[in-house]
């Protein structure tokens, strides 16, 4: 197997998603409307006015209103760690996180986010420590066993690595994908991105999960990585190299 090193990393956040109900209309007849008072400010909870800041990606407002949060709650040490964190303010973070666990030392969420910190600081060493407390609390979370095998990677241990990322994969297909607002990402060169994204496509095909193997390796061409021999005879694509999705996808990018 190719040794697939370092990657992007990312962490679990711990935001609770809130929707507002919607307020009915007034019933359509010759009266004027009945006007639906506003709620004051302060009618729904500091906390609760944090979740909707995040939400929106106001981490500011986010941090302004946690703070006026109870400080007895670890919750609340964690979500202002988590703005700050999408802030780049690491220091903070993990000052945050860390009170979060004075509160509570086995919250699986604060200690991966805390491993998140020292991945983005270089420390993977000290990631990978916090990433596997995590997991030992929350064996089942596909969040903390990508971060976990992308810390193993940082610290050449590819085989690690893959294993790790095989069973966030097992546990959710659509893990790395960065669509959800509860995920940090950092920013890593093309180089770094497309041997990982070549690692995902075969841990893919190894799957049977064909067009996501394909997403992958375009992935993986697009951002650079370039070797015709490895993609054409590499035993872990084999059965994606019998698949037409594959021979389109060598004729684009002019690899047959």
């Amino acid at each position: 197997m190719r040794r697939c090193f370092a990657m992007g990393n990312r962490a679990v956040a711990n935001i609770v998603l809130v929707t507002l109900a919607a307020i009915p209309s007034a019933a359509a007849n010759s009266q004027a409307p009945t006007r639906v008072p506003e709620e004051p400010p302060n009618a729904i909870s500091a906390e609760v006015r944090g979740d909707l800041a995040m939400a929106r990606q106001q981490y500011l407002a986010a941090i302004e209103a946690y703070q006026d949060a109870p400080r007895d709650s670890a919750e609340i040490w964690n979500k202002l760690g988590l703005a700050y964190h999408h802030l780049f303010a690491m220091d903070q973070a993990k000052r945050d996180y860390q009170q979060a666990l004075r509160l509570r030392p086995n919250y699986p969420e604060a200690l991966n986010n805390l491993g998140a910190v020292y991945y983005a600081k270089g420390s993977f060493h000290k990631a990978e420590k916090y990433y596997r407390r995590a997991l030992r609390l929350a064996p089942q979370s596909p969040s903390i066993l990508s971060n976990l095998g992308t810390a193993y990677f940082a610290e050449r241990k590819p085989n690690a690595g893959i294993n790790a990322y095989r069973a966030a994969i097992a546990l959710d297909p659509r893990i790395f994908e960065d669509t959800s607002p509860q995920l940090i990402s950092e920013s890593f060169p093309a180089r770094e991105r497309a041997q990982q994204d070549y690692c995902l496509a075969k841990l893919f095909a190894q799957a049977g999960q064909f067009d996501r193997a394909i997403d992958y390796l375009r992935k993986a061409l697009n951002e650079g990585f370039s070797d015709r021999k490895e993609i054409l005879h590499d035993q872990e694509l084999a059965s994606l190299r019998s698949t037409p999705q594959f021979a389109q996808l060598m004729s684009e990018q002019k690899l047959q």
